[in-house]
């Protein structure tokens, strides 16, 4: 096999129709995106969607991301973040910080878990003072399974 090859998935064809207008539009994103098609394009909203509707659910194992860009000067912000990670060691599986200026701080934590799970996790690191903006983005689980519902 060609190491630049795809590996062939099989796949079901539907059909679909769309207003003239949303048919343009969507043109234009796949064009402006790079997608090789339009089914391309049109699979990667329904595998959103997909993981959108399984994050309400609140039982369904994911994975995802909590975003934070925070004040690095807030008195025992950081020591508080790094506490909640630590709390929720099963959830929280690595964290990244970056330094953006002298007293913000960004940080990116890999989770995986229960969809409620990791929204309650999420809100509770957002909502410490100090916390100027966060967001919580889960995605179907697509790592290794490390949480322990996984395991089973």
């Amino acid at each position: 096999m060609k190491a630049n090859s795809k590996v062939s998935i099989p796949v079901s064809r539907v059909s679909i129709s769309l207003p003239p207008p949303l048919l343009t539009e969507l043109d234009r994103m796949v064009a402006s995106r790079g997608y090789d098609s339009r089914s391309q394009a049109i699979g990667e909203m329904v595998n959103y969607q997909l993981s959108e509707h399984k994050r309400t659910l609140g039982n369904e194992v994911m994975v995802g991301t909590i975003t934070l860009l925070y004040d690095r000067l807030t008195r025992d912000l950081q020591k508080n973040l790094a506490d909640l990670q630590y709390q929720n060691i099963d959830e929280v599986i690595s964290s990244l910080h970056v330094h953006l200026t002298e007293d913000q701080l960004l940080e990116v934590i890999l989770v995986q878990g229960p969809a409620a799970k990791l929204q309650e996790v999420a809100n509770e690191m957002i909502t410490l003072r100090g916390i100027i903006t966060g967001r919580l983005q889960l995605l179907a689980a697509a790592i290794p399974p490390v949480h322990p519902l996984t395991a089973a």
